[in-house]
């Protein structure tokens, strides 16, 4: 899977869209006539991803760039009259996936003022665009390329991400310990009264249960309760109660 940079104008873009790219685990950068590359605006801003940038293909039009790829797919925010096929970049990446496992499919982005020309976007195979707002719809080059290329990702290895550590549930057994506990709290604290128990209890069990509470949070919370037990036996003025 590549991606294609038509007629950049500012470097820095260049090394942003690098950067996007090598988040996604893209490396196939292909610029088409870029004002200015090599640049130190586009090392900057490649921000360690410049392995891209040093194995970038540069080519002098559009129809090099796109040489031997299956599937192309030219990026658009406007509309045009004869854009052909026109699709989400959703279901745009999902189609490069696809065409990538057998061959070449190619993401092309136009100039940071007016995008693809016309021409450009017909030598394209579909066009693509980012649901945005229809008011203002213009994202900078290298937030595009972000875009599509974790589309792309999405569409590869759908949305898996890392795991926070597992903790050890409470068991039945200690959960209504801290309800008896509570109930034996807030009844000291005339915050809840046995004579007319409303709904409070069955409020605070079926708390208890939907927070699927861990061993340690329940030993946490019992450590507060068992605390408030002690100032309340301890009275306001600091005098133990008899």
């Amino acid at each position: 899977m590549r991606v294609v940079l038509v007629r950049t104008s500012h470097p820095g873009n260049i090394g942003a869209a690098a950067r996007a790219m090598m988040t996604m685990g893209l490396s196939r950068m292909t610029l088409v006539a870029p004002k200015r590359f090599p640049h130190e605006h586009a090392t900057a801003m490649a921000s360690g991803a410049t392995r891209v940038l040093d194995e970038a293909n540069v080519v002098a039009t559009l129809d090099d760039a796109l040489a031997g790829a299956g599937l192309t797919i030219g990026l658009t925010a406007r509309p045009r009259e004869f854009a052909g096929r026109v699709v989400s970049v959703r279901t745009a990446a999902t189609e490069a996936v696809a065409c990538a496992l057998h061959g070449d499919a190619a993401f092309v982005f136009g100039t940071e003022m007016s995008g693809l020309t016309n021409d450009e976007l017909a030598r394209c195979t579909i066009a693509a665009t980012i649901p945005a707002n229809p008011d203002y719809a213009s994202l900078n080059l290298a937030a595009a390329v972000q875009v599509a290329v974790y589309e792309a990702r999405v569409a590869a290895e759908s949305d898996r991400v890392w795991a926070a550590p597992r903790f050890a549930l409470a068991t039945q057994d200690e959960i209504e310990g801290l309800h008896a506990h509570a109930r034996q709290t807030l009844t000291a604290l005339a915050f809840f009264d046995p004579r007319m128990p409303k709904r409070l209890l069955p409020r605070l069990r079926r708390l208890f249960g939907r927070s699927g509470l861990e061993r340690e949070e329940v030993n946490i919370l019992r450590g507060v309760l068992a605390r408030v037990d002690e100032l309340i036996d301890a009275g306001a003025d600091g005098r133990r109660r008899p």
